[in-house]
This record gives structure tokens, sequence and C-alpha cells, in this order.
């Protein structure tokens, strides 16, 4: 299974006391999420599940695909690695699964997935803002490996 978590691209602070679900992207982060946004469209399969926090960041981020998605409220900020893994059907879905969403929660799925970090513990990767990580999960020998297959920022495509 392919599981492609994608940070949403840069947006406005929030005000003091505002609505952090309110938050739009910049002038900049429009320009992050169409420049991945064509790279991912290059990459991506037709099939891909394209799931979406609840948040205007991030909707306005797929957006930027022009492809259809589903808003998942589970993705909403302060969710958490296991819930977003949960909505993807991780390892388990047939399809391509590409998530938008946001810090910690992309960077501890990362992290759950790719290493047990130092000592056991797990440690949470950190992904930019327009940021993708393409992990790949593949059997081998009866067991589950976990594959980095890219990790891009905006400014690299």
């Amino acid at each position: 299974m392919d599981l492609i978590l994608w940070r949403h691209a840069e947006a406005a602070e929030a005000p003091v006391g505002g609505d952090d679900l309110a938050r739009a992207l910049t002038p900049k982060g429009e320009r992050q999420a169409e420049r991945m946004a064509a790279w991912l469209g290059r990459q991506l399969a037709a099939t891909t599940r394209i799931l979406v926090s609840p948040a205007v960041r991030t909707q306005q981020t797929a957006k930027a695909l022009e492809r259809k998605f589903k808003t998942i409220e589970e993705l909403a900020p302060h969710g958490s690695a296991q819930a977003l893994l949960a909505a993807a059907h991780w390892p388990d879905a047939r399809e391509p699964v590409l998530v938008v969403g946001h810090q910690p929660a992309l960077g501890m799925a990362a992290g759950t997935l790719l290493s047990e970090g130092v000592g056991g513990q797990m440690r949470p990767w950190t992904i930019r803002k327009g940021g993708v990580l393409w992990l790949r999960g593949r059997e081998r020998d009866g067991a589950l490996q976990v594959v980095l297959h890219v990790a891009l920022t905006p400014e690299m495509v």
C-alpha cells in the first residue's frame, strides 16, 4: 500500500482567539500547493483515495490537485497518528491513499511507520509546510516493511 502524507502549505497566522480551522493559505502557500499538486498529479494513480482535514488551509491545498477528495473530521489539527492510519486503512487499503493534514499527526504517523527510534522510542518526523512523504508498505518474508519512497518540499519540484 502507498500512503502519501502531504502537509498543508503555508497558512496565515490565526488572530488571537481566532478560529484555527479558518486559517487560509498565504499567497506563498498557494504557490507551494500548486507546485506540489502539479508534481503529485503526474505521479498519483487514478485510483488514489484522497483524505483531507476539514481545516480551510488543507482544503485549499487539496483543491490545487483538482481531484475529488473526502473530508475526514479525524484529520483535523490535533488529530492523532492512530486516527490518521485508521482513516487510511493502513496497511490494508487496496488503493494508494493521499492524506492532506497537519503536524504533528503526519510526522507521528511517519515516525511510527518508519522507525522505532532511539532506545525503542518512536521519533516523530518533521514535514515542512507543503511537503510530501510517500511511504510504501510491502510484505517481505512474511513481515510488513515500510519504505520511504519519496520525500519532497515544494521548493524541490
